[in-house]
């Protein structure tokens, strides 16, 4: 009986601990549960995006990211919705944009260039980058074709991502879609999916293979740019469009509708981005809208997907015909629309110095445009991208550099910013830039200059001003060169040295001054950009001057060694 006694004294005290563990386990379940639905709770308080609408609560310039539907574990879920109110976006309903245009078909800077510029751009009033990467994209898979030889890797496209985050700006990716397909439609794989057979501009919008093509490029795109708000789908300047035989098929079969043709593509492209990537807002440049009737663009559907882009780029536009686009597209339905003036890359399709005032007048005449958008409440301006053109299309020359284009860059954001070119518009240009003074009309700037790049900047300028002159002017010096060491002379390999001496020495002198700044540039844009930039950028500035000093100079070192060597009797 006592044994007995002490089993059931034993299996009491176990059954007592037992309830005691129970009774911890679910306070401590409990609290644990308690904070899981507090955290939710402050998600979901943050789960607007954009804001109620005319209402900002706390910073009227952020909002809290919601958490992102993905597939991963319990675990993670809960770290990121613990740590995703610390995580803060913009809420560009109240903003409007600055984007700074880089055009990478041509000219296209290292990263390490970039992460020195970004801060420059934010500081002058830049809010984003509108970049247009072309083939320097890193493509993979189908399309790795089209990468350049020097195009940025995956790591370089996020540092770029990342150098712009910590400088505020934007990232607005440009893909073209329609026309301006030449670096994709060059290569034999894509040449079928040309519009017309031996032009590269243009897409086939009928080719089964075409829309699929264009899908691919947006979401390899879209996939590295997770936390951009806008992509920019190109659309402008699509030649050809109707003049291939699949088109010409279409037309006879919807009365010749070319507009109904081009807006069928665009519905396309849009709805599918909308539809894969629902928080993207997509972009497109309106030149080919403006030829299209309100009630087209109204049943085409694109104004409920896409936002038009309005560019002119000339200095003294019509202010009034440009508000009669904007009044067609808020009548077209379109809810916001950008527009688009120019810093560089529009005054020529080789130019090599860029003419401030001519930018500057453009961006005045923007100025009125936007402070005539009162007149149209049914449409919300949401921004402006500052374009700098590297090249025409990708098959032409380069236009100015990006640092040449610098000092007209900053006078087009501080008017842009300061509601014209004030005198506190022009503190602030000198002040960052480190110049003196401006001359806008005169295209120059007085000063060193303290920015990244102004060193090649000033050594641009002298080849732009004085480079032709000065080999022109040696090599027609005091008439000696015309008289007695013509290319006859040259050809034939004799002269006096007596009067090759006349201007032998300031031919000398002006070759090696001359080749030693060249090669100094050489060197300062070897470290902004590859060498086929800066091979093409000579080739087309440069050597068409120097090789005449050079050839003139090999010629003189080689006869004036001869000594009046008499000409070389003809052979018989």
């Amino acid at each position: 009986m006592p044994f007995a006694r002490s089993q059931k004294l034993t299996v009491l005290r176990i059954l007592v601990l037992f309830i005691v563990v129970l009774a911890i386990l679910k306070y401590v379940l409990r609290d644990s549960f308690q904070r899981q639905m507090q955290v939710k709770e402050r998600i979901s308080n943050n789960n607007g995006f954009w804001g109620k609408s005319g209402k900002n609560s706390g910073n009227p310039e952020t909002r809290q990211l919601p958490p992102q539907p993905t597939r991963e574990s319990k675990a993670e879920s809960q770290n990121k919705a613990a740590s995703s109110e610390k995580v803060q976006v913009k809420d560009f309903s109240n903003i409007r944009m600055r984007l700074v245009h880089l055009d990478l078909k041509g000219a296209a800077p290292k990263v390490s260039y970039l992460e020195q510029i970004f801060p420059l751009l934010a500081k002058l009033g830049a809010s984003g980058l509108l970049i247009e990467y072309e083939d320097m994209f890193p493509y993979k898979e189908e399309l790795e074709i089209l990468r350049s030889p020097y195009a940025y890797s995956e790591a370089d496209i996020e540092k770029i991502q990342h150098l712009a985050e910590i400088n505020h700006l934007e990232v607005v990716p440009l893909v073209q879609t329609f026309g301006h397909m030449e670096f994709v439609l060059k290569h034999e794989k894509f040449k079928h999916l040309r519009e017309v057979e031996k032009y590269p501009n243009s897409l086939n919008p009928h080719a089964v293979e075409a829309l699929p093509l264009v899908k691919a490029l947006l979401s390899q795109v879209i996939d590295k740019h997770k936390k951009s708000v806008w992509l920019h789908i190109g659309a402008d300047e699509v030649y050809h469009l109707g003049e291939g035989q699949d088109s010409k098929n279409w037309m006879n079969s919807n009365k010749g509708n070319l507009g109904k043709m081009y807006l069928g593509h665009i519905k396309e492209v849009v709805t599918f981005v909308k539809r894969r990537y629902p928080a993207m807002q997509t972009l497109m440049w309106d030149d080919m809208l403006r030829k299209l009737e309100v009630e087209a663009i109204k049943e085409s559907g694109i104004a409920e997907l896409t936002s038009p882009v309005i560019w002119i780029y000339a200095p003294d536009f019509n202010v009034k015909d440009t508000e009669k686009f904007i009044s067609k597209y808020e009548l077209s339905g379109f809810k916001t629309v950008w527009f688009a003036s120019a810093f560089k890359g529009t005054t020529g399709v080789a130019q090599i110095w860029t003419p401030i005032g001519h930018h500057l007048k453009n961006h005045l005449c923007w100025l009125q445009v936007m402070k005539a958008m009162s007149k149209y409440p049914g449409i919300r301006f949401q921004g402006i991208t500052i374009t700098g053109w590297q090249r025409y299309d990708h098959y032409s020359a380069l236009c100015e550099l990006l640092p040449v284009g610098i000092p007209s860059l900053a006078v087009s954001l501080q008017t842009l910013v300061n509601g014209g070119y004030s005198e506190e518009a022009k503190k602030n240009i000198l002040l960052t830039l480190g110049f003196n003074s401006i001359d806008i009309e005169g295209n120059s700037c007085e000063g060193k200059g303290a920015f990244a790049g102004s060193e090649m900047y000033r050594k641009i300028e002298q080849i732009h001003r004085q480079l032709k002159s000065k080999v022109m002017e040696v090599l027609h010096s005091e008439g000696v060169i015309g008289g007695w060491f013509t290319r006859y002379h040259r050809k034939h390999r004799f002269a006096n040295p007596h009067n090759m001496e006349i201007f032998g020495s300031k031919m000398l002198k002006a070759h090696e001054e001359w080749e030693r700044l060249i090669q100094d540039l050489r060197t300062e844009m070897a470290a902004v950009y590859f060498a086929d930039t800066v091979e093409e950028w000579m080739e087309e500035n440069v050597n068409p001057h120097m090789d005449q000093l050079r050839e003139l100079v090999k010629d003189y070192q080689e006869i004036v060694k001869l000594n009046a060597k008499p000409k070389a009797r003809p052979q018989q």
